[in-house]
Formats: C-alpha cells, sequence, structure tokens
C-alpha cells in the first residue's frame, strides 16, 4: 500500500520530539506546520511516484518533511521572528543539518531555497528543489482553504 510505504519513508523524524512538537505551532492560519510538512513531502512522494526523478526517493521525501523544521513559534513576540517568511528556511537547513548531518547537496537546495520566489535571492540550483517550491505552495494553498482531505493522513502519522 502506498501509505505504508510512505510511512516507512518518514517514520524515524515524525516520531522524534522535535517533529511532533511542531503540532503546536500554527502556520497557514488553519493548519499547524507538522501537518504542513507531512502535506509536502506526501505531494512530492506521489509525484516521484507518477514521474520519478534522478534523486534517492527516501532523501527526497525527507528533505520535504524538513523544509519548515525551523522549531519555533513564529507567532511568538522574538524579534528574530517578524522576519520569520525570509529568514525559516536558513532555521529549518540549521536544525536539519543538526539533526541529520548528512544531507545531500539536493536535499540542502531543497530546504534552503523552497521559499522562492517569495525569497527571490534563493533560487533552486536542483530540479528537486524546485519540485519543493513548487508543492510547498500548493500545499500553503491548501492550508489556506482549510482542506480537510489531509486530516486523515494527518492523524495516521
Amino acid at each position: 500500500m502506498k501509505n505504508q510505504e510512505f510511512y516507512r519513508l518518514i517514520k524515524d523524524i515524525v516520531t522524534t520530539k522535535e517533529f511532533r512538537d511542531m503540532r503546536h505551532y500554527q502556520h497557514h492560519i488553519k493548519g499547524s506546520v507538522y501537518n504542513h510538512s507531512i502535506k509536502v513531502a506526501y505531494l512530492c512522494y506521489c509525484h516521484y511516484k507518477k514521474y520519478g526523478l534522478d534523486m534517492d526517493l527516501r532523501r527526497f521525501v525527507r528533505a520535504a518533511l524538513l523544509h519548515d523544521f525551523y522549531l519555533y513559534d513564529w507567532h511568538d513576540w522574538i524579534p528574530g521572528h517578524r522576519l520569520h517568511l525570509f529568514t525559516h528556511p536558513q532555521y529549518a537547513l540549521q536544525n536539519a543539518l543538526r539533526h541529520y548531518p548528512d544531507l545531500s547537496h539536493r536535499e540542502r537546495d531543497m530546504i534552503r531555497n523552497h521559499m522562492f520566489p517569495v525569497t527571490p535571492w534563493t533560487i533552486p540550483e536542483t530540479k528537486a528543489g524546485w519540485l519543493i517550491c513548487l508543492y510547498d505552495k500548493i500545499a500553503a494553498v491548501s492550508d489556506y482553504l482549510g482542506e480537510n482531505k489531509w486530516k486523515g493522513r494527518e492523524r495516521a502519522m
């Protein structure tokens, strides 16, 4: 079953305390960073299954999962959070490297540059980097619209 394979790819990350804590960080009005990250990873997984990619599936999905691994609630009034939209990819990359130091160039590109074109100075260098930009925006629109089709999948994690 497709969802079982997806879960096996991400289980070691989604079961960590740091990642589970992301359930408490509001993201795009109607969802958590946790739910959004799983949604982006699943969209990337589905793309890979349908079209393939010259990258390891596990690395592709895990980088997508870690793209917002910044580990703070940007709604808290802390001076550094005012620029969250522009700075969170770098925090996510730093945290991802701290927990998973073997990230490849492509994985780093995906995490660091996922906010393009909002951050025009962070242009993806790889196809995987471009794909996460696309799927992050699709998931964000879904988050804002409050689509419920993801609820069961997120709860299963």
